[in-house]
Parts: structure tokens; C-alpha cells; sequence
């Protein structure tokens, strides 16, 4: 069924066509006056709604683009090097690591202090390492139910899963005073961490600053459960404004300690060495504030661009993506306009995941994965890929990503086969035939054989319906859509309510173990929300955790990738291309490889704005 475009979710849909003329008046007017203030300000959409910004909490990429901005890890990653390289962020320097990779030790610099906020009564409150031991633990706490305990859990800290488990056993509060062997403040700047097992990529925890970027505990007790919308860091930028699924406002952290830009591009890298010259030695943050809307739906959010409300779209929308970037290059009309875009092949899988407790889909025996198989060759990847995705994505053959340790572009698999034919002999082989004559398959047993798949209510969701449904129609399978709310859907995904859903998975670093968390059993319910348990591959996961890099651990990520496609608790779809485009006022940004603070990076010329606007 065809469908035409309309202005539905977002500005269109609040306030009617009318309405949204005049919101993008109102845009355009406070746009003009902030650039004739010269004020360096960011404007952009995020096509999904935040759930908020509290680190533990929160699982979803767009939260987590806010809460980088806003907490420091330890460690960041260079703005321009590619490959990708950690550099101290508020560490003094790399880390101490032992031979066995067991003991991590981390100095903090001196003099760094948390945003102003009310809670420290007018006084400078300085990062210590007790910050870093309460952060951590925060993770570990059941009350906080944090999807992203497994990470934490998995480098085994000494004595943290211990805390865990007390809690979880005796129902009483977290003790947070408690002193554990693995996570320890040697003195006023120093951590150490000691781990139960070799841990060589530990790296990699100590660089997450969306999630893991130091909290102060006075803070987090003010608040209480108001402490997602009053998120304090010590990063560049502070929370100053937010109407929840509408608009966030972040200003520049006044009291941001004394750091200036510096990058190092390859020597070959001439645009990265241009931006480079022009940037290096400002000090940060390059910019006053960051606006962010909140539009699902792309044609308003595309139009916004157009009409200089918006300054930067992230990820084109597909159906405009080929009158904006024909063949990868920005079209000579927005050329003229002084736009620009970036077209790159990013480290993130599209997958549909089947509940693996199911018991419709789910389960381990031949003829569960033989229904999940079937379902898997059904899926007319191409298409989806030419036609929904416009070109902007390639078949995945298995869940590891691009550019992350354990990928191969010669790696084929089954996963990326499409053929009807092989899809309903298989049905037929193991029982899934239509016994009542109503033209539908049903289960073995005779019971109804119903697909029901979660879905959103955006535009690409409809068309990536439509294609399931005349892919599972041409093998005899009913499929159904329940749309709902981005975040109704990722909260009904982790309670295992949900028989289907479409997600995607962005690597957070360079080792590709960590989209295999998606397959651990001990993930069960957050990251794996597939609820995927299978010994065989727990035992490979293990494994892989501990060795160093190199053959035998490639040889192990080739095993891990055989089990996820025989099994199938996910429908791989593919790797996407994405292409981000801005105005000539934005200079030096550069999409960054698996992480997510770039705003501080970036500048915008005030008088181009002007102009523009």
C-alpha cells in the first residue's frame, strides 16, 4: 500500500501546517537574533525522544549523546585520528596496567570541579577518585536496574558482584560505603581497579563518558528519582533547559576548567589537517549552546534544515537522501546554499530480534529455528536496502560491525540469503503447514501461527512493514504490527514482553566482542534483549573476554558468528550508510567513530548565521 507524505508526528502534527509555519518563524527569528548576538549555537533534531539523564538508567544512543556532553570518563578518543586513539580526558595520563591486565590503575588530574548546581550551596566541588569508586557502584546497585550492569559486570570487579547480590538477597538499600578489594580510591586523585580475570580491553569501560562519567554521590541524593532531569558533570556542557520528548537546551559549563582544542589527524588526512590548523589551540567549548528538538518524523525535520532552523541534520532522511546526496556528493542546489554534506559507512548493525521465550518464536529445538530461519531467508534484504533504505546500507552477513575487531568483509553467511522457495520447503519439512484452509501456516501442533511485530509509527517503519508483510505473506506466515512510542517499545523489549522488534546497535569502541553481548545469556533482558541463552556461546563469549588480541581470538569470533546465524535470535539486516549534512557556519566536525561527544569540538561562525538566517 502506498502512502503519501504528510507532516504527522513532531511540529506538523502539534500544531497543524499553520502551526508549523509559525514555530518556524518563531525558529528562524531566534536563530537570526542569537547570531546577530554572536553567539555560537548548534540546532538540530533528534528523530527519537531522550528518556532522560541519568547514566545508569539509560540504554538509548540519543540520551547518551547528551550525557557525554554533559559527564567525563576517564579517557576520550581523538576528535580527528582515524584509526581511532584514546587520550586522557580527566586523567593525567594512559594507565598503569599490570602484565595479566588484572590491576588498572588511573591518576586524575587536580582541579577539575563539577557545573555549579545548588546542591554544593555556592561552593566549588572538585573531582576526586571517590567520585569515580560511587559511579561505578551506582551500576551495581538493583534499585537502579541499569540495562548497562552486564558491561560493568562483565570486567569483573572484585567484590562488586558480591554488593550486588546482598543487595539483590537481602531487599535492604545498597551499601555504598562498603569497601570492596576491586574498586578503590588510593588517594584523593588516584582509582584502581583490580579484576577477577584478565581483562586486555578494560581500556574501553574506562572511555565511556556517556555512561560512566563521573557522578558526585551529594547530587545524586538531592535529587532522588528527579535525578535524570538534573544531570552534573564535570564536561563542557551543562542541562539548561528540557521539555521531555520536545526540546533540549545545553549551555556552555562556565566554570569548564582551562582546556583548548587539540587533535591529531594521519599526515595524509589534508581535510582533518585543515581543520586542524583553523581550530587547534581554542579553547573549549568552541560554542555557547546546543538546542535540540525532538521531530520522529524525517519530511519536518529535513524541511527545517532547508529553512536554516537547523543548522546540522544528523542522518538524511532515506527518502530525501537522493535529491540531497546523489552518488555520496552534495547536490550542486545545496551547494549553492553553502551546505555540505558527509556520506560514511558507520559501526552499527540493524537487526530484528525474535524473544527467544516466546512460544510462538522462541525456543532451541529443530523446529523453532527452523520457523526463525525460514523467517530470516524470507527477508528480501536487497530490496529493503535499494528501495526503503535508498541505497544506504550493506547486507550484514553477521552481527560483528565494521570497522571493529572480529570483522571480516569476506565472512558470507546464510544470514543474508534471500529465497522463498528454501523458506517454505522448510516450513513444510518441519510441520509448519496450513491444516484449516484459511491460506495461513500454522504451528505443528495445529495452534494459530501469528507474527506480532512492534513497530513505531514513522514513516520507515511503515515502509519496512509493508516489506515484511509481503515478504512473510509470500511464505504463508501472518505477520501483525503493534505500533507504539520508541520508548514504550524499549521498555516493554527489556520486560520480555515483545514477540518482535526492529532495533539497531552502534559499537561504543573498537572490539567487536561488544555487540556479541546481544547473544550472552548474562544479558538476558537488557543489552540481549532476545533473552538468548545458549551455553556454547556463553563459553566462546568468556573466552573471547579474556584473551589478547590476535589468530586465536579471531578464530573464536568466527565461532561466535556461525552460532548467531544457526540460531537465529536475531534477523540481521544490514550495515548502514549515513550522511550528515550542515551549513557553511558549522566547521570541524567529523562523525565520530563509536562515540558520541563531538559539540564541544565543532565551531559556529555567529556571522554566516547571520546571514543564513
Amino acid at each position: 500500500m502506498k502512502r503519501r507524505d504528510t507532516l504527522g508526528a513532531g511540529l506538523g502534527a502539534a500544531l497543524g501546517l499553520h502551526g508549523v509555519a509559525n514555530a518556524q518563524a518563531t525558529a528562524a527569528e531566534a536563530a537570526a537574533s542569537a547570531a546577530a548576538a554572536g553567539e555560537r549555537v548548534l540546532r538540530y533534531a533528534f528523530q527519537i525522544a531522550e528518556t532522560g539523564f541519568d547514566p545508569p538508567a539509560l540504554s538509548d544512543i540519543y540520551s547518551r549523546i547528551v550525557t557525554s556532553h554533559i559527564f567525563e570518563a576517564f579517557y576520550g578518543y581523538d576528535h580527528l585520528a582515524r584509526p581511532p586513539k584514546v587520550v586522557p580526558l580527566v586523567a593525567q595520563a594512559l594507565p598503569e596496567i599490570s602484565p595479566d591486565f588484572k590491576v588498572w590503575t588511573v591518576k586524575i588530574r587536580p582541579g577539575i570541579f563539577f557545573a555549579d548546581d545548588p546542591v554544593f550551596k555556592g561552593q566549588k566541588r572538585e573531582l576526586t577518585a571517590e567520585d569515580f569508586v560511587y559511579t561505578y557502584k551506582r551500576f551495581a546497585d538493583p534499585a537502579n536496574k541499569s540495562p548497562a550492569w552486564s558491561t560493568v559486570e562483565d570486567a569483573k570487579i572484585i567484590g562488586l558482584d558480591m554488593l550486588h547480590k546482598q543487595a539483590l538477597a537481602t531487599k535492604k538499600p545498597f551499601d555504598y560505603d562498603a569497601p570492596i578489594e576491586g574498586l578503590r580510591a588510593l588517594d584523593r586523585y588516584t582509582v584502581q581497579f583490580k579484576l577477577a580475570e584478565s581483562r586486555p580491553r578494560f581500556m574501553e569501560v574506562l572511555t565511556a563518558s556517556d555512561l560512566l562519567g563521573a557522578q558526585a554521590r551529594e547530587v545524586v541524593e538531592f535529587y532522588g528519582d528527579k535525578i535524570s532531569a538534573h544531570p552534573v558533570g564535570t564536561g563542557p556542557f551543562r542541562l539548561s533547559s528540557w521539555r521531555r520528548s520536545s526540546q533540549i537546551v545545553l549551555t556552555r559549563n562556565p566554570g569548564y576548567r582551562e582546556r583548548v582544542w587539540e587533535a591529531q589527524p594521519a599526515a595524509n588526512d589534508a581535510e582533518g589537517q585543515a581543520i586542524a590548523a583553523k581550530l587547534r589551540g581554542r579553547k573549549l567549548p568552541l560554542i555557547d549552546r546546543v538546542e535540540i528538538s525532538i521531530v520522529e518524523e524525517n519530511q519536518p525535520r529535513w524541511l527545517s534544515f532547508l529553512q536554516g532552523q537547523a543548522n546540522f541534520i544528523e542522518r538524511v532522511p532515506g527518502e530525501f537522501i537522493n535529491a540531497a546526496m546523489p552518488g555520496g556528493k552534495t547536490a550542486p542546489n545545496l551547494l549553492k546554499q553553502g551546505i555540505r554534506g558527509q556520506r560514511v559507512l558507520v559501526t552499527d548493525v540493524v537487526m530484528t530480534y525474535f524473544n527467544m521465550e516466546d512460544p510462538v518464536i522462541g525456543g532451541y529445538t529443530p523446529e523453532k529455528v527452523a520457523l526463525r530461519r525460514a523467517i530470516s531467508l524470507a527477508v528480501d534484504l536487497e530490496r529493503e536496502i535499494r528501495i526503503v533504505r535508498r541505497g544506504m546500507g550493506i547486507p550484514a552477513q553477521s552481527p560483528v560491525i565494521p570497522y571493529t575487531s572480529g570483522y571480516d568483509p569476506q565472512f558470507k553467511s546464510e544470514n543474508s540469503e534471500y529465497n522463498p522457495a528454501k523458506a517454505k520447503a522448510l516450513l513444510d519439512l518441519f510441520g509448519y503447514v496450513d491444516k484449516n484452509g484459511d491460506g495461513w501456516r500454522e504451528l505443528p501442533d495445529g495452534s494459530p501461527l501469528v507474527l506480532q511485530s512492534a513497530t513505531q509509527p514513522d514513516q520507515q517503519s511503515r515502509q519496512l512493514n509493508e516489506l515484511w508483510q509481503k515478504n512473510m505473506n509470500a511464505i504463508g506466515l501472518k505477520i501483525e504490527f503493534k505500533p507504539a512510542k520508541w520508548p514504550e517499545n524499549l521498555k516493554a523489549a527489556r520486560a520480555g514482553k515483545l514477540q518482535m522488534w526492529g532495533v539497531a546497535s552502534s559499537a561504543a569502541g573498537g572490539d567487536g566482542q561488544g555487540i556479541l553481548e546481544r547473544y550472552y545469556s548474562p544479558s538476558a533482558g537488557q543489552g540481549n534483549l532476545a533473552r538468548f541463552k545458549l551455553p556454547a556461546f556463553d563459553a566462546v563469549f568468556d573466552k573471547l573476554t579474556e584473551l589478547p588480541d590476535g589468530p586465536e581470538r579471531e578464530a573464536l569470533f568466527k565461532q561466535a558468528k556461525k552460532l548467531a546465524v544457526a540460531y537465529v535470535p536475531y534477523k540481521l539486516h544490514c550495515h548502514r550508510f549515513v550522511a550528515d549534512m550542515m551549513y557553511a557556519d558549522v566547521f570541524g566536525y567529523r562523525r565520530p567513530a563509536y562515540w558520541n561527544e563531538w559539540w564541544h569540538m565543532v565551531d559556529i561562525e555567529p556571522r554566516a548565521a547571520a546571514k543564513r538566517t
